[in-house]
């Protein structure tokens, strides 16, 4: 079997990382796609091949079709619940346990953050496993069986929906302050698995930056980034977090989940 190369971790990075008094963290697509859960530039395949993610994510398409938005919801609750918590983000959760202070902010809906472990978690776009429902953003956690698909909320009798940021839907205002409020008091700032081009969070790392911040990118494509005064690592971040952690801690080991 051959082995995979080495990581080549900056000795200014692990530095930073183990000096660092508060770490901000943007996590996006990239980290749970090694979990073997699609990106939304990924093909869809089986029975949604013939759709297009972002003709399905919108409060258009909802209210065009509500059954085919849940059941494709469904679809994706599943690939969810078959997911597991992959290398980097058991290595977030360690990270956050050796450190004064660590944000977390997500971009991904999966709750894989939580499961590997880390508990300052913000996520951006919400979360799949939650419903709430469509006229009046009432939360679910059940629903009469009616039959009815979706199911209709039990306080209004709206249809439900995921509890999740479609395309042309705001960020949640507490949500979005905590990050800007961490990215302006953070030394040390992290984009991980994201492109970086997805607004408002994509300004994140720049404002961390202009506050003073050391800025690390961690995706294994680091075309889209051009600064010469941020830190670029290209490779997945399974393989990446881990190998940061060994460099700033010798002797660190990851919890695996039980």
């Amino acid at each position: 079997m051959n082995e995979k190369p080495a990581v080549d971790i900056p000795a200014s990075l692990a530095e930073a990382l183990r000096g660092a008094k508060h770490v901000a963290v943007l996590t996006g697509a990239g980290v749970s796609a090694e979990s073997g859960l699609p990106t939304f530039r990924d093909p869809m395949t089986g029975l949604w091949a013939k759709y297009r993610p972002e003709d399905l994510a919108t409060p258009e398409a909802f209210a065009r079709d509500p059954r085919l938005v849940w059941e494709w919801y469904e679809w994706r609750r599943g690939l969810v619940s078959a997911a597991r918590p992959n290398p980097g983000h058991l290595a977030l959760a360690e990270m956050e346990r050796r450190l004064p202070r660590l944000s977390l902010f997500t971009q991904n809906v999966d709750g894989l953050h939580q499961r590997a472990g880390s508990r300052n978690v913000v996520e951006l776009h919400g979360n799949i496993t939650r419903s709430k429902c469509f006229d009046q953003e009432h939360a679910a956690e059940s629903w009469p069986e009616t039959g009815d698909v979706p199911p209709r909320c039990a306080r209004c009798g709206s249809p439900l929906r995921p509890d999740v940021v479609w395309f042309g839907e705001a960020l949640p205002a507490s949500a979005l302050a905590a990050a800007w409020d961490a990215a302006e008091s953070c030394d040390l700032f992290f984009s991980i698995g994201t492109s970086g081009m997805v607004q408002p969070a994509a300004s994140l790392s720049h404002q961390a930056q202009s506050r003073g911040a050391t800025v690390a990118i961690i995706n294994p494509d680091v075309s889209n980034f051009v600064s010469r005064s941020q830190i670029l690592i290209q490779g997945p971040s399974g393989r990446v977090l881990p190998a940061l952690l060994e460099k700033a801690w010798p002797a660190s080991r990851t919890t695996h989940e039980g």
